[in-house]
């Protein structure tokens, strides 16, 4: 059998309404650089990023729960390619479980020397601690944040 490969070109550009449980999070995260989950009232599971229903339980969503800064490294990869509209090669991305939440939320990991993959990937290993930074001017949206592999833990 034949294999083919086909090259495509996908350049969308969408916008769409974030809702309430979504812009709640996002103006936490610009105006107080703070992150935020929702409690299942079923469950007691956080969820983050904040859903309006939970879903494991199909319930609404009740509760506001701060969680983070720190955290665990759940999964990751690092990027050697360039991709629209991501930032410039390399860069490490990945899922971090943070204190007080019950699901992983993602974001790009900063300060590791990415120029040795096995070093990086090492250094990135999951289950390594991890704590959330903020940028100084946040706009709202997820580039307002990051991992840094947390030394003091």
């Amino acid at each position: 059998m034949e294999l083919l490969t086909r090259t495509e070109n996908w350049n969308i550009t969408y916008r769409h309404a974030l809702g309430e449980t979504a812009s709640w999070f996002y103006v936490q995260l610009r105006e107080h650089g703070k992150l935020y989950g929702r409690r299942c009232p079923q469950s007691g599971r956080v969820l983050v990023p904040p859903r309006a229903f939970s879903d494991q339980t199909l319930e609404p969503t009740s509760e506001w729960v701060e969680v983070g800064p720190r955290g665990v490294i759940e999964t990751f990869t690092i990027v050697y390619e360039a991709f629209n509209h991501l930032p410039d090669p390399p860069y490490a991305f990945g899922y971090v479980l943070l204190e007080n939440a019950d699901t992983a939320i993602g974001g790009y990991f900063k300060g590791v020397d990415l120029s040795d993959p096995q070093k990086a990937a090492a250094r990135l290993a999951v289950g390594t601690p991890v704590i959330t930074r903020f940028a100084q001017e946040r706009k709202g949206d997820m580039a307002d944040m990051w991992f840094e592999v947390d030394t003091d833990r």
